[in-house]
């Protein structure tokens, strides 16, 4: 099954847009190729209301969350992983709100750091934040006409979760599937293999609607996990296929088969390959020369 990615975005940086009944959008204004046009926030809740995400530490941003919340309390923020386009915006709207801020948990690599590795996503990462209180996978936080459970899905960040709520059909994804593009796994922060088994648990759910935390809705978002999964698994295919061939370094394989993508995306590439990689080794397809790293060189076991 082939993957179709969807560009189509609509509405303007920090314009409360309205994406479905009682949830509000408001996209932070930090455009850049990881994040398309921005980070989303998500407003959901009539009377008394909940914050998914408050993205970046950006004091317009805040400004547009109080213009959409409009005076109303807020009871709950949900931050569904700890990179900086998601988490650091998170106690300035705590402090003008007095909301209580729920994650998973603080900011946490998939595996330790090997000898001499240095995480290419540490400047990247919201090691400050911490929540007032840590969501149990599935856990079912209850709102003033509103309920959303936490879905734990690591692959693209440790702690990272979505949130559906309930009775709609509708899944806040975050950063795990997003319409516009591949999700970024990039050791040691992301996991090939968390994130393929957190696809899989998403196909288990009945969700009609996934609300993304970079560009707009995916639609039918069985179809397009499936297509996600397919991709992943092509992708791995080229991988092995590359060392196969006489290839020895993820250098190699990334100016073989992303040629045609932004030079300014390699990097990421890199470690997505790397990601790749890892699980390969760890399945027994590939063997590092010496040890597992980016710059290594591997062959086929």
């Amino acid at each position: 099954m082939s993957l179709e990615l969807n560009m189509a975005f609509e509405g303007k940086a920090r314009e409360a847009i309205s994406m479905a009944p009682n949830v509000v959008r408001v996209t932070a204004n930090n455009p850049s190729p990881y994040t398309f046009h921005g980070t989303n926030s998500y407003i959901v809740g009539t009377n008394t209301l909940a914050v998914i995400d408050p993205g970046p530490d950006d004091p317009a941003h805040l400004s547009a969350l109080l213009q959409a919340i409009d005076g109303r309390p807020v009871s709950h923020i949900f931050v569904s992983h700890t990179h900086r386009d998601h988490s650091p915006l998170t106690p300035a709207l705590k402090a003008a709100t007095g909301a209580e801020v729920l994650a998973q948990g603080p900011h946490r690599a998939a595996r330790p750091l090997r000898e001499g590795e240095v995480n290419p996503f540490g400047e990247s990462s919201d090691y400050a934040f911490a929540p007032d209180r840590a969501l149990a996978d599935a856990e079912l936080v209850q709102g003033d006409g509103f309920a959303i459970r936490a879905i734990y899905t690591p692959g693209h960040c440790a702690n990272h979760t979505a949130f559906a709520l309930e009775d709609t059909g509708l899944l806040f994804s975050a950063d795990h599937v997003m319409a516009f593009a591949t999700t970024v796994v990039a050791p040691p922060d992301g996991s090939m293999a968390d994130f393929m088994a957190s696809l899989d648990r998403l196909l288990q759910r009945d969700d009609r609607l996934y609300l993304p935390g970079h560009g707009g809705n995916v639609e039918n978002p069985h179809r397009f996990v499936r297509g996600l999964k397919a991709h992943r698994k092509m992708r791995e295919r080229a991988i092995l296929e590359r060392f196969v061939a006489g290839d020895r370094t993820i250098q190699a394989v990334v100016a073989a088969i992303y040629r045609d993508t932004d030079p300014r995306l390699h990097g990421a590439a890199a470690l997505s390959v790397y990601a790749h990689v890892e699980d390969l080794v760890a399945r027994g397809l590939l063997q590092a020369e010496p040890d597992l790293a980016l710059d290594a060189h591997y062959r086929p076991a």
